[in-house]
């Protein structure tokens, strides 16, 4: 075996486990990775981005029939620039089965971050055992597992790139690494959209700079800053089309607040080992505990703590510099208030507070466990173990059966490592505890209460079977979220993570696409251009939740197409007028009208009002046989053109701030290319 060879087993052992442990929770409960947003926004939009995609149409910035929802280039959350979120995006379009698309990507994406966490603790100066085991144990945290990867998974796909930042970066401030890795890594953070990327991105550079200004390195210090501005450079693209739409629309939660929510005190973290206890903080479905082992690390972390010999950390201190500016932030993170600017729910800064000190705790396994002054160490182990099972006991003491068992595995478990704590076995015991209690937590928690279970059909085909016909607007809660983007009809319900102000208010819309029992009254009110807004929204078929309004009006024109227990549907007699376009109301003359979502060409004959069936996000442009023309915001937000004469008029769209973003982010491309070469040839050329 060649010493490459050598080297790559860990790492590869790493992913392979990974990826086998990722079954469990999905053999326990098929939909474990089809939960809450996943299920809601998260697999239906990557579907219909991945037919586009194989349809050759990328980047898809807009879908006029998502509505609120169909501003991929201002939700940023899709990473429309991400290589590798495009690649999934394919691989996803080719799924009819949504919980097998789930299992496959989430899996890929707890696997890339159990080797980023692997390579990370290298770096430090772990052993490859020991960065194994803190590597597969992360992916399986709490947190990470029950929230990220079962739900919320464009964090997970954000904190993969963390630890590869990192490492990257940490490598180049050495002297060893190209620019053009981190540069990379921290793009790829950066455009998934998510800003917990970006946040980690800036803090891990900040705590290297750090790292580097205390060991007065001027030369690592200069190389951090430029990797830090090269990355900087790709923001622009991600963001500016979100901040360009904030006039327009609205996100809850915004701004410094603390309600509580998903907030751990720093007791929680005391009790980070024990696979059954479930935190008490305050979730959306319940105001005193977590329904799952939210705050939980690895089975290992609290009883080996006596064993480590913590003398390296003070010997060693100044290297481990960035990992205590990370945990010590991050920490502040967690325990801070639930709401910071776009940041919410503390909660989630946990996992990367575990990456810090699981570098640590790496560090120190990479040195053996202390066999000296066993007895000492054997009465703090057993002082650690009733101290947590107390608190596990006290924060849910009816299911102490569950904490029986899981006392017993940290019992055996650290008997077993302390005895074979000088042979090749102690991480094969170490990962089988991951795995036993993973097992465990799979058995007892299949699924996060915490969130939202919207049950629905797994299958693609299944949800296609429905007979709707054009555009549908639904009253109640009929096809929540982004699940409408998987039917042949196109439903106004969509999710939304900022919405669009006027047009929730003027159908009652929440960020789900439900709407409430008078949403359908409100679309038959006269607007201010004359017709009601279900014309102007070019609605073809309206389903009505028997629940919220059992007794729906028909509207005149309109008829009962089917009424069951569950839904009451109505559809429109006769067609829409322009059938090939998205004008709804004109007091002009109209010959010709056809339109794709960014661009609508129409022939107009004489001068008048136009009305289209789009909502005006800002980056609207129109143009009469050449020369501009004013786009204004209709009823309930709707493009609006007032053509002054005849002649051909031509409405196109594109993101705010896309053409600079193109070029700051080319810029940072170019630049870490050329700082790339120009470090290779220097090292060449000094040796």
């Amino acid at each position: 075996m060649t010493s490459l060879a050598r080297r790559a087993l860990p790492a590869g052992a790493v992913v392979l486990l990974v990826a086998l442990l990722a079954q469990l929770p999905f053999l326990r409960n098929r939909f474990f990775y089809v939960w809450d947003d996943s299920a809601a926004q998260f697999l239906p939009s990557w579907h219909f981005l991945g037919e586009r995609l194989a349809a050759g149409e990328w980047p898809v910035f807009l879908s006029v029939d998502n509505w609120m929802g169909g501003n991929f280039s201002a939700e940023a959350l899709f990473g429309l620039w991400n290589p590798v979120n495009l690649a999934n995006y394919l691989l996803v379009s080719r799924f009819d089965d949504l919980s097998l698309a789930a299992l496959v990507v989430k899996t890929e994406f707890l696997a890339l971050l159990a080797l980023g966490v692997y390579l990370l603790c290298r770096e430090y100066g772990a052993k490859p055992a020991a960065a194994a085991v803190l590597a597969i144990a992360l992916p399986f945290g709490g947190f990470t597992l029950y929230y990220d990867t079962a739900s919320w998974v464009a964090g997970l796909m954000a904190f993969t790139w963390i630890p590869y930042t990192w490492w990257s970066a940490r490598r180049v401030a050495r002297g060893v690494g190209s620019p053009l890795w981190p540069f990379l890594f921290g793009a790829l953070a950066v455009t998934t959209g998510n800003p917990y990327g970006l946040l980690g991105v800036c803090a891990v550079l900040f705590a290297l700079l750090v790292e580097n200004w205390v060991t007065r390195d001027r030369a690592a210090l200069l190389r951090l800053l430029l990797v830090g501005v090269l990355i900087a450079l790709v923001v622009p693209l991600v963001y500016l089309p979100l901040l360009g739409n904030s006039a327009v629309t609205d996100r809850a939660g915004q701004g410094f607040a603390s309600t509580g929510m998903l907030m751990p005190r720093l007791s929680d973290f005391l009790n980070p080992s024990m696979p059954s206890h479930l935190p008490m903080i305050t979730t959306f479905a319940n105001p005193t505990r977590l329904s799952v082992p939210g705050m939980y690390f690895a089975w290992f972390i609290v009883p080996l703590l006596p064993w480590l010999d913590w003398g390296i950390v003070r010997d060693r201190w100044r290297e481990l510099v960035a990992v205590f500016v990370v945990f010590a932030g991050y920490l502040l993170f967690a325990i801070g208030p639930s709401n910071m600017w776009m940041f919410r729910f503390p909660l989630r800064h946990v996992e990367v507070v575990y990456v810090a000190f699981g570098v640590v705790f790496a560090v120190l396994l990479s040195a053996g466990l202390r066999t000296d002054r066993t007895r000492a160490r054997v009465l703090v182990t057993v002082g650690l173990l009733l101290f947590t099972s107390y608190l596990t006991f006290a924060a849910g003491p009816w299911e102490f059966r569950r904490h029986l068992v899981s006392v017993a595995l940290l019992v055996v478990g650290t008997a077993l490592a302390v005895r074979l704590a000088r042979t090749r076995a102690l991480p094969v015991v170490l990962v089988a505890g991951v795995a036993l209690a993973l097992l465990l937590q799979t058995l007892w928690f299949p699924k996060n209460a915490d969130v939202a279970d919207y049950a629905f059909p797994r299958t693609v085909s299944e949800l296609q079977k429905s007979d709707y016909d054009g555009t549908t607007f639904q009253v109640g809660s009929v096809v929540v979220g982004n699940n409408g983007l998987l039917l042949k009809a196109a439903t106004v319900a969509s999710y939304t993570g900022m919405g669009y102000r006027k047009f929730k208010q003027a159908t009652c819309m929440n960020y789900l696409g439900t709407t409430c029992a008078q949403a359908l009254d409100k679309l038959l009110e006269p607007t201010e251009v004359g017709p009601p807004l279900l014309d102007l929204l070019r609605v073809e078929t309206v389903v009505v939740q028997n629940s919220a309004n059992p007794n729906p009006v028909t509207p005149p024109g309109w008829r009962v197409a089917d009424r069951n227990d569950l839904v009451t549907v109505l559809k429109r007699d006769g067609g829409i007028a322009w059938a090939s376009g998205r004008v709804s109301w004109t007091d002009a003359g109209i010959s010709s009208d056809t339109s794709t979502d960014t661009r609508e060409t129409l022939r107009i004959d004489r001068a008048g009002k136009v009305v289209f069936a789009r909502l005006n996000w800002p980056g609207y442009r129109a143009e009469l046989d050449g020369q501009p023309v004013d786009v204004r915001e209709g009823p309930a937000g709707l493009v609006v053109v007032d053509a002054p004469k005849a002649g051909q008029l031509t409405v196109t769209w594109s993101p705010p701030g896309l053409v600079p973003g193109l070029v700051a982010a080319l810029l940072g491309l170019l630049g870490a290319v050329a700082l790339s070469v120009a470090v290779l040839v220097r090292r060449r050329r000094f040796g």
